[in-house]
């Protein structure tokens, strides 16, 4: 059973994702909460596998709450929720901890495919925000920009191209044609040369550094 707790500020949103969500096979939502003002207490109580998190809330937001959680929390995955699609907002919550990024549109069955994607060990964001962290990774010219720095292989780069998409560990094994404990040994290489220790924090330093 996947609990999933959600913090969003509009009533309406929240009792139908709340919904959504206990109407799901393999999920319970063991939490709704309209802002971050009792966060550390709420999380607790709800002790949750996933987080569903508004970016604007009234007091903390949702960027602050998660680098919050992140901190306190590291194996809660969080996955933010927004009707904005700026490109510097989702940079923001990458960099936060968020494990993935969508719209507030998105359909109740794309939510729940969401949620247990991250579980799986996905990053998945909605298209039109695929699209603008695509972008962030691209120089002016279009061309992806690689920094010698860090001295990645063709490969650690290909992997590390898909990590950034939001594919897991196993999609990123099918689309290479290579084995579940080969991609885990090639991810292990590029933690350690970028000085990293998870896929978000890899993903974020590949975005700030424009490493694909």
């Amino acid at each position: 059973m996947i609990k999933v707790a959600l913090f969003e500020d509009n009533r309406h949103l929240r009792d139908s994702i709340q919904l959504v969500l206990n109407d799901s096979d393999g999920m319970l939502c063991t939490g709704a909460f309209p802002d971050c003002s009792n966060l550390m207490k709420d999380i607790l109580q709800s002790n949750p596998d996933v987080i569903l998190m508004d970016i604007e809330m009234p007091g903390m937001n949702g960027i602050e709450a998660s680098k919050l959680i992140s901190s306190q929390f590291p194996n809660i995955k969080i996955v933010m929720q927004t009707v904005f699609e700026d490109a510097d907002r989702i940079f923001q919550a990458i960099k936060a901890g968020a494990a993935g990024y969508m719209l507030k549109s998105t359909n109740s069955d794309t939510i729940t495919s969401f949620i247990k994607d991250v579980m799986d060990g996905g990053a998945p964001m909605s298209p039109l925000v695929a699209r603008k962290v695509l972008a962030l990774v691209k120089s002016p010219n279009g061309i992806s920009v690689a920094n010698s720095t860090f001295a990645l292989t063709d490969r650690e780069k290909e992997i590390l191209q898909l990590l950034v998409e939001g594919d897991s560990y196993k999609l990123v094994a099918d689309k290479l044609f290579i084995s579940f404990f080969t991609v885990q040994t090639h991810i292990k290489h590029i933690y350690e040369k970028l000085h990293v220790n998870s896929k978000t924090e890899a993903v974020t330093k590949a975005l700030k550094e424009n490493l694909v």
